[in-house]
């Protein structure tokens, strides 16, 4: 990662976070973003918030996404209409950005040893607030990390940590959202420096096919299509899911969230700074 001070730029536009617009909107509007997360004030409390509260990495809770007869730019992955129930993940990666982590602070996140969440919303937070030429150098010592979690709203998409990040660096499509687009010489430089990273370590079954894929997107061509739904990044590793493709377009989901026993059993052992759990 990049070895400089610890305040850490924000790249693209600051008063957006490089976010999708609508969910914006949803987040700055949403009533546990306004009252729940306002309440919390340190970084500490927020990532306990994110060890109780956050179970997906989707930008929308199951079941609120209606885009039912919206097409063209109103429907699918861009997100700029129909609206829904924006995630709690989306909300507290908001919410860091109005705390303007250092980059000691972001290092904290994403080494957490608590809950994977945790690290994958710091993760995330680099994804969208630091520059193209700098995600290497941030991700690259975690490319083979085997640390997974459950990245689906619903449940059904088992991801690792190195899985997604490699999928991060290669495609801007997350669900009902799109990343920031990464510039070509950039995104050249990445393929490069991935090709001589090698294939995905967790792996091994995988890495003739991480091999073939890479080559496939080379920078010579389109390397971040538009498209309304894609394949989960199998030749960076086995994903296991309910089904092989995770869809760009909304899901037909519920609300209501609930955690894994098994969630709860490890937050028993955690160390809060919080009197109560918050519920969305």
């Amino acid at each position: 990662m990049p070895k400089e001070g610890n305040v850490l730029p924000i790249w693209g536009n600051r008063e957006s976070m490089n976010l999708n617009p609508l969910i914006l909107t949803n987040i700055q509007s949403s009533q546990y973003f306004k009252v729940n997360l306002y309440e919390l004030k340190t970084y500490h409390e927020v990532i306990d918030e994110i060890f109780y509260q956050v179970r997906h990495l989707e930008p929308w809770e199951k079941g609120s996404r209606k885009t039912q007869g919206l097409t063209g730019m109103c429907g699918g992955v861009r997100g700029v209409g129909g609206g829904g129930i924006v995630s709690t993940a989306y909300c507290i990666l908001y919410k860091l950005y109005t705390l303007k982590l250092t980059r000691k602070q972001l290092i904290g996140l994403i080494t957490h040893q608590d809950s994977p969440y945790i690290r994958a919303l710091g993760f995330m937070y680099i994804r969208y607030t630091q520059s193209p030429s700098d995600l290497f150098s941030w991700y690259e010592d975690y490319l083979n990390d085997t640390e997974d979690m459950d990245v689906k709203a619903g449940g059904g998409c088992i991801m690792s940590i190195g899985q997604m990040l490699r999928q991060w660096l290669t495609r801007i499509e997350w669900f009902d959202t799109l990343f920031p687009r990464i510039p070509v010489p950039s995104q050249k430089e990445i393929m490069d420096k991935l090709k001589k990273h090698g294939v995905y370590k967790g792996d091994f079954n995988d890495s003739t096919r991480e091999h073939e894929d890479l080559n496939r997107n080379s920078p010579s061509t389109n390397l971040t299509p538009i498209t309304t739904s894609f394949e989960m990044p199998e030749t960076f590793g086995i994903v296991s899911s309910s089904s092989t493709t995770v869809s760009a377009t909304p899901a037909a989901n519920d609300q209501t969230r609930k955690r894994s026993s098994s969630a709860e059993k490890n937050g028993n052992n955690h160390s809060s700074h919080m009197n109560k759990k918050k519920k969305h």
